[in-house]
């Protein structure tokens, strides 16, 4: 059956699109097409080598978060509900159902409002996104014995930045450890990231540090206190493909 794909000028037609390489909008667009009826791609690096685009408009996608890349090698496209309405009739669901819920669960766990305030106590571990979760990368704080959910912030770190640090890794446990002991808890490590990744993500000397040393050391708290930026809302105009 054949398919039929839409892209919304509430994302083509705006400044972060445009300024891009004519090469990484082509990418975006051929990505898109090539789509399965959820957004996911299994064959982004293929596209990316028909069409001729090279590593850094793939690289530039994800920065910019147009696209989320997964460990798998499987692509989503962020803002894929945004470009399309599939009907119930035609709709074919994904078969990469993980990655579905590692987004959907990510996405759907922020919370309405952002506080500076630290709580006393919370349900550690509430929101999983990880396929790991359970028993292999939470430690307990010897205090408190709260499960520290290493894996969930590392996700949320991954999945708003475009990055693949990952949470096994003894020095980012160290730095997540260190702050949680002060007392600080998952909301206040994703207010961080979506704080910093406003400001950094697109400033090409300081997206580099959207890293767990810079996000999760001594100056957490000073991050934590920064008003959040705004974003202004594109123009809600649709196109069709």
């Amino acid at each position: 059956m054949a398919q039929r794909r839409m892209f919304s000028k509430k994302i083509t037609d705006t400044d972060k699109f445009l300024e891009m390489p004519l090469s990484s909008q082509a990418l975006y667009f051929h990505l898109n097409m090539g789509a399965d009826d959820d957004g996911f791609i299994d064959r982004p690096k293929t596209i990316q080598k028909t069409i001729g685009a090279s590593d850094d408009d793939m690289k530039l996608l994800t920065v910019k978060q147009f696209i989320i890349p997964f460990e798998s090698g499987i692509v989503v496209i962020k803002d894929w509900r945004i470009h399309n309405y599939i009907r119930k009739d035609t709709y074919q669901p994904t078969i990469y159902q993980e990655e579905k819920r590692l987004v959907e669960n990510t996405m759907t766990k922020l919370p309405e409002k952002t506080s500076t305030s630290r709580p006393r106590k919370v349900d550690a571990g509430k929101d999983r996104i990880g396929k790991d979760r359970i028993g292999k990368d939470n430690l307990y704080n010897a205090d408190e014995k709260e499960k520290i959910p290493f894996q969930t912030i590392i996700d949320y770190l991954n999945l708003k930045a475009g990055t693949k640090y990952r949470a096994s890794s003894a020095k980012t446990k160290h730095f997540i450890k260190s702050r949680w002991n002060e007392g600080f808890r998952e909301k206040d490590f994703k207010q961080v990231i979506d704080i910093k990744v406003r400001q950094w993500l697109y400033d090409l000397k300081m997206n580099k540090f959207l890293r767990p040393e810079t996000l999760f050391g001594t100056k957490f708290e000073s991050y934590l206190n920064e008003r959040p930026i705004k974003q202004a809302q594109p123009i809600d105009d649709d196109i069709g493909i």
